[in-house]
């Protein structure tokens, strides 16, 4: 399976009136895993990188709710690049797979969804002890 078959980009549906807009997200049915662990990044400009990891056991969707921003997913073999500049929009990342989120406009909200609690043991921080863990190196 290639890496854009893997990392899907999601799309969720636009539930909102003359009031105003309204996004849905359940876990388990708009995307791949119940919810465990919600948290965002605000704050961040151009010049910063986030994440730069893969994770052992943790699975993510990364939606920018606000602004906009780009997110550099690799498996060590196949490369994308995904821009997040819709509310209605995101991306799955699976387990093992690496991910550095970055150009964030400068109102940016970047909400990222993820399958697990914190485990700070399973992350792995240094991207070529990640291509040595998968094989590649």
């Amino acid at each position: 399976m290639s890496l854009k078959e893997m990392c899907k980009v999601l799309h969720f549906g636009d539930l909102g009136d003359e009031r105003g807009k309204l996004v849905v997200i359940e876990g388990g049915q708009a995307i791949p895993f119940d919810i465990q662990r919600v948290f965002y990044i605000y704050e961040s400009d151009a010049t910063v990188v986030r994440g730069q990891h893969a994770n052992r056991e943790s699975e993510f969707v990364l939606i920018n709710v606000a602004g906009k921003s780009k997110v550099r997913i690799t498996d060590g073999r196949e490369e994308i690049i995904v821009e997040l500049d819709r509310p209605m929009m995101g991306v799955y990342i699976p387990k093992m797979i690496w991910k550095d989120m970055y150009d964030f406009s400068s109102d940016s909200v970047l909400l990222v969804l993820a399958s697990t609690h914190y485990d700070g043991s399973e992350y792995i921080r240094d991207y070529d002890e990640y291509l040595k863990e998968i094989g590649v190196k």
